[in-house]
């Protein structure tokens, strides 16, 4: 039960882009089309289901201050050892989207390697930690729910964001205000109704 809520706070509550704004640069320049945001986020929630568990583990039997050795702690290697993680991550997502859809491959462009230095995911893993240091996340089946959920939270956004942005096209937006500019508003109204979930207790 507790993984379930874990998994259902990521998603809403504390939400990567709408909470934190974590992730905002691909999820601004990607999110014209509901098909290539459909894409980049089912690669962002790959990344981020396989590496907060893996991450999770290594910081559990490596990082840990005395787990290895007795009074020795290994703290300030956590930073190169979940971006390491991250970047085997996106670099096997990378070579698997490129063989079997080079279109979407092409659609996202720079985008796609981009996701190793995706803040969201980078973000996933530290606040895992700190999830782990305060007693939240107890076990790997928690820590897999909390990446599978912010992933997914991630996905729903830039989803929710590409098509709103394509019935934009039917509007009348003031010029100055076309493109980013609009994401912007649009994104910071969202985050707005999603303040709502946070009032719900799990």
């Amino acid at each position: 039960m507790e993984t379930l809520n874990i998994f259902i706070k990521s998603i809403f509550i504390d939400n990567m882009v709408f909470s934190f704004f974590f992730g905002m640069c691909s999820y601004i320049a990607v999110s014209k089309s509901v098909k290539t945001a459909l894409g980049l986020g089912a690669a962002v929630t790959f990344v981020m289901a396989m590496t907060v568990p893996l991450n999770y583990l290594l910081y559990q039997f490596v990082l840990k201050d005395g787990v290895l050795v007795e009074g020795v702690n290994l703290n300030f290697l956590t930073f190169i050892v979940f971006i390491a993680t991250i970047a085997a991550f996106v670099q096997l997502v990378e070579m698997a989207v490129e063989k079997f859809s080079p279109t979407l491959y092409n659609q996202l462009g720079i985008f796609l390697p981009l996701i190793a230095v995706n803040c969201a995911i980078m973000g996933g893993s530290l606040f895992m930690q700190q999830k782990v240091d305060g007693g939240e996340i107890t076990s790997f089946v928690q820590s897999l729910g909390y990446g599978l959920g912010s992933g997914l939270g991630w996905w729903l956004a830039i989803v929710m964001m590409a098509a709103i942005r394509e019935k934009c096209h039917y509007s009348n937006i003031p010029a100055p205000l076309k493109g980013p500019g609009i994401a912007f508003i649009i994104t910071g109204l969202m985050g707005i109704a999603f303040m709502m979930f946070s009032g719900i207790q799990f």
